[in-house]
């Protein structure tokens, strides 16, 4: 959780210079939208792809009204769900937090509303995701990212316990349990943490009304998609209860194990705590190219499932550029990365990002790297 011992203002990365990595690589992104005459915001292809995952998403849900099946389709359809759940956050809800999906505010904040449906909550998660993730990338203490409450060991910087030479074996039953934990317990207490600890600044008034914001969407939540089919679906009470579940564990299991293969794998670069009043090491877009990495270019399928999330240095450098964009901006920064003398790590395999990640959970569990 965020270091309140260290506070966040005191975080500075040098300024750009003007021949820089940064103002280098942000002068021919720009001049590539502009040389094809193309918005860096969502297109066809994109509207296209948000149809389908809210189709995966909601087809199956509308399928156990209509079809009343039997508990084994029941479960199924769930399972359908947990995909389509996951692929409604990556591909959808993601951009539109990020500002990336249109022009328009609204637009955006209407779109990432999406995640009210899929269990969260969209301030908390912007405050984790957009300010403390994206901007401290893989810093100890301030990415929160890498907050497990001491179950897993994802950083040097972090105490080693006795179980964690095991974190390997049990991490993955802990990230299935991700979009339970936001829809029960995790978005009420980092409301609260939040505001305690400066990370929302927000004024009695909008902390009230962000209070009912998060209790009215979890009650809509729950009422739609297990309420309202323990009323009307002839499955077993206990039936319905464990597809709510599989389709929570699915969709848990898929996200935690998408973002972790960007940060959490054995040759990026970690980050600590600069000492007091000194900037960090890196400037700002430098620091997120150490520090993440690309899987999978090359797979059409797997970018368009998990939204161009295998380019996850692409979006840290450019998070307001939606994701469709991607591949293309994939080689002008490999290129100007080379230019500069600064890495650009990838991984060209879905499965050799995994064999990374947990590499290096077996890694942080030993203790090797204190």
């Amino acid at each position: 959780m965020p270091n309140t011992s260290y506070p966040l203002h005191k975080i500075k990365f040098p300024r750009a210079e003007a021949q820089s990595f940064s103002k280098t690589l942000r002068s021919r992104v720009n001049q590539y939208f502009k040389e094809h005459s193309l918005n860096p915001k969502a297109n066809s292809a994109m509207f296209f792809k948000t149809i389908a995952m809210l189709s995966f998403y909601f087809v199956p849900f509308i399928a156990l009204f209509v079809f009343n099946p039997a508990w084994g389709w029941v479960l199924g359809l769930y399972a359908l769900m947990g995909f389509g759940m996951s692929g409604v956050g990556m591909s959808v809800m993601h951009d539109a937090a990020h500002g990336a999906y249109h022009r328009s505010p609204k637009v955006n904040d209407f779109i990432a509303s999406s995640i009210y449906l899929i269990s969260g909550n969209l301030t908390t998660w912007r405050l984790q995701h957009n300010v403390l993730h994206h901007t401290y990338t893989n810093i100890e203490g301030l990415d929160d990212d890498l907050d497990t409450h001491g179950l897993l060991r994802l950083h040097p910087d972090q105490p080693l316990k006795k179980s964690h030479r095991y974190q390997v074996w049990y991490a993955p039953f802990l990230y299935s349990l991700l979009t339970l934990n936001w829809v029960t317990m995790k978005d009420f207490a980092q409301l609260i943490r939040y505001q305690k600890e400066g990370v929302a600044k927000l004024s009695d008034a909008d902390l009230r009304k962000e209070w009912i914001k998060l209790i009215y969407t979890k009650v809509i939540y729950f009422g739609l998609f297990l309420v309202l089919p323990l009323i009307f679906l002839s499955a077993s009470w206990y039936v319905i209860i464990l597809g709510f579940v599989v389709m929570h564990l699915i969709a848990g299991f898929v996200l935690s194990f998408v973002f972790q293969l960007a940060h959490v794998v054995d040759h990026v670069e970690v980050s600590h705590l600069p000492e007091d009043g000194k900037p960090m090491d890196d400037e700002f877009l430098a620091h997120q190219l150490k520090t993440t990495s690309d899987f999978a270019r090359r797979s059409k399928l797997v970018g368009w499932f998990v939204g161009g999330l295998n380019f996850q240095v692409e979006h840290h450098l450019f998070p307001h550029i939606c994701h469709i964009h991607y591949p293309a901006l994939s080689e002008i920064v490999r290129d100007t990365a080379k230019e500069f003398g600064l890495p650009y790590y990838e991984h060209k395999t879905l499965w050799q990002a995994v064999q990374a990640h947990l590499n290096s959970l077996r890694i942080y569990g030993s203790g090797k790297l204190a």
